[in-house]
Parts: C-alpha cells; structure tokens; sequence
C-alpha cells in the first residue's frame, strides 16, 4: 500500500473526480458514510455524539458524517466552528442541507464560550481541520482544540486529529492539536500516524476505504510504501519438491561474547526457522558449548580467544553473513569486523555492537559491502549519525545515510521502517509492544540473514524479514499476551 504526501492524495481526489467521474460532493458523501458506518460499529446506543465542524472540506466531512448520524436515530449535535474565513463551497452545501432539516441541533459558534459542557459519556468527532493544514493552528480554533483536549469524552477524529500535520510536525504547537482515541483515516495512513511522537494524537487508527480510483493510485507516483499481508505473501518463494539443503543456502552468524551468548543462541534459533538449509555460528571458545546444546543443527567454530571475537573467520564460502549480536566492543573485535568488512564482497547484515563499532570507528563506513542491511534501533542510529529531535528527523537522516553508503537501514520500532538506497522507504504493519523485550532484535537479524542466505534479494530480506518477525511476535503475543513472551517465543512462531 502506498503511502502519499497530503498533497498527493489531493490530486488522487481531483483524478478520481475525473475518471469516475464523480463530483467533489459525493465523493464527500461517500467518506463521510463510510466513516458513519464505521463508528456505528463501535458507538454504544444510547450515546449522544457531538460534531465539530470547521470550514474547510474536512468540516464538510463531518457535517455530513451528523446528517447520516442524525437519519438514523443517533442523538447528534452539529456545531460548526467558524473563525472566519472563507467556507469552502462542498462545506457551506453540507451546512445548509443539514441546517434546513435538523436546525433544533444546529449550532454556529464563534467563540469558544459557546460550547457545551461535554460529559466522559459522550462522543465527540473532529472535523475541524483535514489533512491539508501547513501551519500550527492559533487562535479561535487552537482554542477549540484545547477545549477538546480537556473534555473526559471519547473522541473520534475525521482522517487526522485536527492541528496535526501530514508528514513533518517538528516546527507544530504541540498544545494545538487535537488528542484522537480514534482515527478513521480515508483510503491511506499518514505518514505521521507511523512516527511515535504523534501516538498520543492519533490514538488507534484505522483505514477506510472510499473508493478512490486505482488508476490513479497507480499513476500517483509515491516514495513511501505500508508493508501488509498482501505484499509479504508475494515475496514468499514456494519450497520445490526435490530441493534440498543446500538449495536454500549456507549462512554465517558471527556473534557472541562472554555473558551475552543468548544472542548468537538466538540469533541461530531464528535463522534456521527461518528455513536456511545450513548454518554456521562462529563464537568465542566460551560459547562452542553453549551452541552445540543450545542449537544442534547449527554447526559451530570457535575463536582462539576465551572471550571475545578477534580472529577473522573464512566468510567467503557463505550464502550471507550476519554479524554483531552480543560482540560486545572490544578493540580486538573492532579490528575482527574491519578485516570481515573488507574480505566480504557481498551483502551482509550488521547489527547491534557491529553498528556501534561502526559508529566509533568511522572510516569502517567505506569498507561495508554496498546493498548490505543495517538494523539499528534508534539510540544505534544516533550513534550512527547525531541525535535527533524528532523521528521524522531520524527518517531523514537515514535516507541520507542510506543513498551514501549504498545500504539498506532497518530502523526499528513499532513501524519499522525499511530504508532504501532509491529513497523509497517501507514502514511494517505487524508486531507488537510485546517485542519490546531482550534478545528480539537478535532475533530479526537472524531471520534477515537467513533470508539473505536464501538468495532472496536484500530489499525482499529487509522486508519480508521485518514482516515475518512482526507475525511471529503477534502470534506469540496471541498465546501468551504481550507481558508473557520473550524472544524465544517470537522465534518458536516464525513462518507458521
């Protein structure tokens, strides 16, 4: 699923218009019906429902949204914000078709002393303002939103919780907007749903879909993309009758240290449920015991040293490398992963310590195969490049970092985002606050090598990989609940 600009999804609006054709009024009809019809799925009896309404096309949104409220016998009250300005012409129709039948609960306010008292029972929906703002709300309708804001009610927000922008909400007066439980969106997320600076605005979200015209959509170019069910299932190669182990490839896990040896267990764990015919995990010689018990199938080398990683081994002969999970940061072992870096001319994956090795040794930059997969989290990131404000502000960090250095950055979070060396950039739909536990990110590392290992190509690794890591960690959270499971957990549910 495509993820647009605000200012793309206008023009998908203008061509459906066109191809459909439709006129601006019905399709406003037809979001405002299906937005309806969702909350009334939700919405208790018995509730009465306040509508907040701006101007613009967003405020017609809601006006109709109270008209199909009110037709079937929902207590609704329609009050329509007006801090002067002009009243886009869909609006001001929807305003007159639903004053001339329901005037006894039609109010026009213009200024905020003449709103009700809203009690913790009740409903409110917010159309003040729609996806197309660009600049802090101020004012009369800043004012309007902090009166929301400190109402006890549930609040559902018309395609985006009013004061709240698109894409970059670094420069937004965060007292000026709206604080969303729900938010129905039309057709496709926003990118700033995703940032988890904005969760407290948006709340839970869903997507509506109002029948915007797929020639459009598909002609509409885009740069982000929402990786769901259908775009995983296609990458998924089928498993031939007569393959055999080494059909699915030959992966390296270079990993381990003295009292972090779970995370070359696991990251092994992962990598062979993930369906990689063969594996190697080269450890110190504290953990060639641990593996050889903790995962049979895997085979094993060990390092001179007792403790830590500093001899480099023969990766030339593997499908794909992963390396990083539990090294630890030793100069021995930095100067282990320069030699790796240089030996390898295909893509690897870094994770963990072998990114904050990177981070503190800088000219290793240069030496990491182009097409490779980095998978930081956001403090490794930081470290990476320079801390930043906002996660917005991260994301284009990392396109950059991504576009220099010819790789592919996996930053991680509740949408990871894979980030691509064309700028295009793909934020995960599965997983859950359950993953936020030791040793799941070792996990997807493990699952990213094996994927590479299995010839899959590194942008199809980084995607299908973050996808199926999600799954598993729903799955596992579906059996044992969020607060339950551990890492081990998510790898027990890979692929099932």
């Amino acid at each position: 699923m495509k993820i647009f600009a605000t200012s793309d999804i206008k023009e998908i609006d203008r061509l459906t218009m066109q191809y459909e054709p439709i006129s601006s009024i019905d399709l406003m009809r037809r979001a405002s019906l299906c937005f309806a019809n969702e909350l009334l799925t939700e919405l208790p009896q018995g509730k009465v429902v306040y509508v907040m309404a701006g101007n613009g096309n967003n405020g017609g949104d809601a006006v109709f949204v109270a008209y199909f409220l009110k037709n079937v016998g929902v207590e609704v009250h329609l009050f329509h914000c007006d801090g002067g300005g002009a009243v886009s012409a869909d609006c001001a129709e929807s305003l007159r078709l639903f004053s001339e039948k329901y005037q006894d609960c039609f109010h026009k306010v213009c200024d905020v002393s003449e709103l009700p008292a809203i009690s913790g029972d009740d409903v409110l929906i917010d159309g003040l303002f729609g996806s197309g703002l660009n600049r802090p709300l101020q004012g009369f309708y800043a004012e309007v939103v902090k009166f929301v804001n400190n109402a006890d009610c549930t609040v559902f927000a018309i395609d985006i919780p009013s004061g709240l922008m698109g894409e970059d909400n670094s420069q937004n007066d965060a007292s000026a907007i709206l604080h969303a439980d729900y938010t129905y969106t039309f057709q496709f997320p926003k990118l700033s749903f995703l940032l988890p600076e904005n969760v407290d605005y948006v709340g839970s979200w869903r997507v509506l879909y109002i029948g915007l015209s797929a020639k459009a959509i598909d002609e509409t170019p885009g740069s982000c993309f929402f990786l769901d069910d259908e775009m995983a299932e296609k990458m998924l190669k089928p498993r031939a009758k007569f393959s055999h182990k080494g059909t699915y490839g030959h992966a390296l896990i270079v990993g381990g240290s003295r009292g972090k040896m779970g995370a070359a267990v696991l990251a092994s764990k992962a990598c062979l449920r993930s369906g990689v015919g063969l594996l190697t995990t080269y450890v110190p010689r504290c953990g060639y015991e641990i593996m050889q018990i903790s995962v049979p199938e895997a085979m094993t080398m060990d390092d001179a040293e007792e403790n830590l990683l500093a001899a480099v081994p023969d990766a030339e002969r593997y499908d794909a490398v992963g390396v990083g999970v539990g090294i630890g940061q030793d100069e021995r072992t930095a100067a282990m992963l320069s030699a790796l870096l240089k030996q390898l001319m295909c893509p690897m994956v870094l994770d963990a310590d072998a990114l904050n090795i990177v981070s503190l040794h800088r000219e290793m930059f240069g030496y990491i195969p182009k097409n490779s997969i980095l998978t930081p989290h956001p403090k490794e990131f930081d470290r990476l490049t320079s801390p930043s404000a906002t996660t917005y502000e991260r994301l284009q960090k990392a396109l950059a970092l991504s576009a220099e250095w010819q790789v592919y950055v996996v930053l991680k979070g509740a949408h990871t985002a894979v980030v691509c060396p064309d700028g295009k950039v793909y934020f995960n739909s599965t997983g859950n606050p359950g993953m936020a536990t030791a040793g799941s990110g070792d996990v997807l590392c493990g699952v990213i090598t094996s994927l590479l290992a299995q010839r899959y190509t590194p942008l199809e690794a980084a995607l299908l990989g973050v996808y199926a890591h999600g799954k598993a960690g729903d799955r596992a959270a579906a059996q044992r609940s969020q607060q339950n499971m551990t890492a081990a957990d998510i790898v027990e549910h890979l692929f099932r």
